[in-house]
């Protein structure tokens, strides 16, 4: 299980679905790879929303990377106890597997990336939303917007200053309830809704 290889399967499944292209939100784990499908397959990507999504791992507080650290499987027995295990029985064939995904998810967040060289490139709209005591620090949300060439100057009083990528950072929400949060919705689909105007 890796970042680039459930990017690609998110690729083919959009084809496969039958879409030219298709907004992507994704959220944590689930941004890194809408990322990762937007710099591997731009073309199929119409617009990008990243939730609590970092650019490279050291973008997590150091907090959050100790605790993908000491993930392991036997952290498998534990998060049988998380709304994670109880939406994976719902769908899953074979549910004795759990703790298999846990450990190829354990493995997958240990690894180490700066994907900052391949953001400057991405061609789609993409916005980022993040809240001010998520798991990662607002400044490196700051600095992915950055990369994308936001935030550089003003927009002047018409606006021609403005980049088509967008910052969100949503007060008194963490990394636990952001994907709940009533601001989340309010940020994002205005943002969508432009992808059908464009």
């Amino acid at each position: 299980m890796r970042f680039e290889t459930m990017a690609d399967d998110i690729a083919a499944l959009i084809q496969n679905l039958g879409f030219e292209r298709a907004a992507i939100m994704g959220f944590s784990l689930g941004g890194a790879v809408g990322l990762r499908t937007a710099i591997q397959h731009p073309d199929v990507v119409e617009r990008l929303v990243l939730v609590s999504t970092v650019f490279k791992r050291q973008g997590w507080h150091p907090e959050m990377r100790a605790g993908m650290d000491a993930m392991g499987p036997e952290t498998a027995d534990f998060m049988k106890q998380t709304p994670l295990y109880e939406a994976y029985a719902n769908v899953a064939p074979n549910v004795e597997h759990w703790p298999i995904l846990v450990e190829q998810l354990s493995e997958a967040l240990k690894a180490d990336y700066d994907w900052s060289a391949e953001i400057p490139g991405l061609p789609m709209p993409v916005m980022l939303v993040t809240g001010d005591a998520d798991g990662l620090p607002p400044s490196h949300a700051v600095e992915f917007f950055g990369l994308l060439g936001g935030g550089q100057r003003d927009a002047g009083w018409d606006g021609s200053g403005m980049t088509h990528h967008r910052l969100a950072i949503l007060a008194g929400v963490t990394h636990y309830d952001i994907n709940l949060a009533p601001a989340l919705s309010a940020a994002v689909i205005p943002f969508l809704d432009g992808a059908r105007r464009d």
